[in-house]
Formats: structure tokens, C-alpha cells, sequence
């Protein structure tokens, strides 16, 4: 088992920065293409034999140091009550938005093992082929509440705030719930095999620090406490994050994932020294000539500075149509470079 990328969540040294990308399994790679022609997104993800293929393709293609499980983050929205299809063109739609009191009241509580019965077994099927860590997930409370009340994605989230502002009590029930089946949900996928789970706050980036604080930190707090205790390590990712990563990290989280709007050395400094920072390279920059993007990744590492706890990754998911000569030039640059660095200071370390 390569184990770099648990170590390094822990903050133990590794001989080089393990290095794996959000959405590694998805529509950049003709595999996975060839699936998706034959099967929409809800069967893919409802099939463990074809969930776990789908979590494998990246792995057997590259030289990623963990695999995350294929899966969306709305997938417990079905069993609460709500109506999801991905509409082609649209992405995720909502067909009944919660808008109103009844509607919360009328959320239904979620057995993750029977209701989303099919991620678990995705996850016994993937870690029986693995010799990397494979990592679990789920959405955030707020980033699944915006997408229940918006009925799908949101510039303003217009009816969110609306919620946040004008029915506070009724905002936090709903929290109050969904924080319920996330940590129900996570823990089962652990008990699955997941060595690792990861929170994605993919809307957090749409409020103030004082929204933040007033409307999604406590939940936020008691969310990760809970799963504090499931003894695997919590990634906390969030885009849009820089004014909130304080916060972030009050809320808890062995990993803070940083996007790519912040400098990595400067919110590791913000941060603190007692926990990870995965992250943080523009996704974009795979569409970049192999000499640039060798430049950006070597100053990430170099920000980086050799400290305990970082795992290199995008600074969100990768992009359709990214070219996968790229992404091997990505790994092969970062086990190379971070291994020599890594080298180089480790004897700097005993010279002294």
C-alpha cells in the first residue's frame, strides 16, 4: 500500500507530496466517456460494479497516490424527498426546491446503508482493487441546502440568503437535518472502507465572514466533531475561501483544501502549522504549455517549503476536455521535484 497520502494528512514525513485531483474520474478521460455514452450519471453512481470501475480508470492511467470514490455530492437528496435529474446542458436541477416550513418539515431521515446502500458497496468494490488509499465524500451542509432551496445551480442564491435572512430558525432546522444524514452518510461510507473522507463546500465561497459565522460555522462545528471520532482523516475543502479559512479551520478538519485564489504559503501561515493544507493549482493551468505548468507547480511546491502536511492537488475538480498528457506531466513533476526537495532538506536538516 502506498500510504503518502494518509501520512501526509497526518502530517508525517513522506519521501515525496502525494498528489491525486478532484474529479480525477470523470469526462476528461475517454474511459470514462465510453461509459457515460452508455449509462446516465445516477446509474453509473447506482451501480457499484460500474462506480468502482469508474473510481479505478484514473488510477490504473496514472500515478495518482489515492483514488476517491465515484459519486455526486446530491446523492442523499434522493432519499430526503427530493426530486433530482442532471439535465443535460442545465447540470443538476431540483424539481421540487424546498421553499417553505412544510417543505423541511417533510424531509424525510436517511439510512445511508439501505438508502445510498450502493456508494458503500462501490467502496468494497474499489478498496479490494486498491493499493492506494481511496477517499470518501460528501457535500456540505450549506452547499446541499443552496442547491435544495435554489432547485439547482445559483449566481446570487437569491432564495438561500432569503431563507438565511428572513427565517433564521427555520435556516438552522434545515441545517440541523442535513447535518444529520452528511454525518450518518460519512460514517457509513468509513465503515465501508473509506480511509479518508472529504467535505465539499463548493458554494461556502458566496457569504461574508459574519454570514459564515452566524449561519453555517456552528453546524459546521458540530458536523466535523462528530466525525472526528470515525478516526480516518476530514478534509475540509471550500472554493472562494480566503476570507473564511480562519474559520474553516475553527470549524475543524485535519486538511484544509485550499482553492487557487490564495497563495498557498500565506493561508498555510494564516492557518497554522498544526494541520494539512491540500492543494492548490488553477485548474486551468492543464490547458497550459508542459513548461508553464512545471513552473506553477514548482512554485507551489516551493511555498510549501518542504512542510509536513501538504497533498498537491487542483484547486478544484478537473475540467472536461483537459489533456492527459498534462496530468502525467503534473505527478511526474511533483513526485520529482518534491522528492529532491525533500531530499535536499532532510540533509540540510542533519548538516545543521
Amino acid at each position: 500500500m502506498n500510504d503518502r497520502f494518509l501520512r501526509a494528512c497526518r502530517r508525517e514525513p513522506v519521501d515525496y507530496t502525494p498528489v491525486w485531483f478532484m474529479r480525477q474520474a470523470g469526462r476528461y478521460m475517454k474511459v470514462f466517456r465510453e461509459i457515460r455514452a452508455k449509462h446516465s450519471l445516477l446509474t453509473v453512481c447506482k451501480t457499484p460494479d460500474l462506480a468502482a470501475e469508474v473510481t479505478l480508470q484514473p488510477i490504473k492511467r496514472f500515478d495518482f497516490d489515492a483514488a476517491i470514490i465515484f459519486a455526486d455530492i446530491l446523492l442523499p437528496l434522493e432519499p430526503m424527498g427530493l426530486h433530482l435529474e442532471f439535465v443535460k446542458g442545465e447540470g443538476p436541477v431540483i424539481h421540487n426546491p424546498i421553499r417553505e416550513d412544510k417543505d423541511i418539515e417533510a424531509l424525510r431521515p436517511v439510512i445511508a446503508e439501505e438508502s445510498l446502500g450502493y456508494v458503500m458497496e462501490a467502496i468494497r468494490h474499489a478498496r479490494s482493487a486498491l493499493q492506494v488509499p481511496l477517499i470518501g465524500f460528501a457535500g456540505a451542509p450549506f452547499t446541499l441546502a443552496s442547491y435544495m432551496i435554489e432547485g439547482g445551480a445559483s449566481r446570487n442564491y437569491l432564495y438561500t440568503k432569503k431563507m438565511m435572512y428572513g427565517a433564521p430558525l427555520l435556516w438552522d432546522l434545515l441545517m440541523t437535518k442535513l447535518c444529520r444524514v452528511i454525518a450518518d452518510y460519512l460514517l457509513a461510507q468509513v465503515a465501508a472502507g473509506a480511509q479518508a473522507i472529504q467535505i465539499f463546500d463548493s458554494w461556502i465561497g458566496a457569504l461574508s465572514p459574519g454570514d459564515y459565522r452566524r449561519y453555517v460555522f456552528p453546524h459546521m462545528r458540530r458536523l466535523l466533531l462528530e466525525l472526528k471520532g470515525c478516526n480516518v482523516p476530514l478534509i475540509h475543502f471550500g472554493t472562494g475561501t480566503a476570507t473564511l479559512l480562519e474559520m474553516q479551520k475553527a470549524a475543524g478538519g485535519d486538511v484544509i483544501g485550499l482553492d487557487w485564489r490564495v497563495e498557498l504559503d500565506d493561508a498555510w501561515d494564516r492557518l497554522g502549522k498544526d494541520v494539512a493544507v491540500q492543494g492548490n493549482l488553477d485548474p486551468l493551468t492543464l490547458f497550459a504549455p508542459i513548461p508553464e505548468i512545471e513552473k506553477r507547480v514548482d512554485d507551489i511546491l516551493r511555498r510549501a517549503a518542504c512542510r509536513p502536511g501538504h497533498i498537491f492537488n487542483l484547486g478544484h475538480g478537473i475540467l472536461p476536455g483537459t489533456p492527459l498528457s498534462s496530468v502525467e506531466a503534473v505527478i511526474k513533476r511533483v513526485h520529482e521535484k518534491s522528492a529532491a526537495l525533500l531530499s535536499s532538506h532532510e540533509k540540510d536538516r542533519l548538516n545543521d
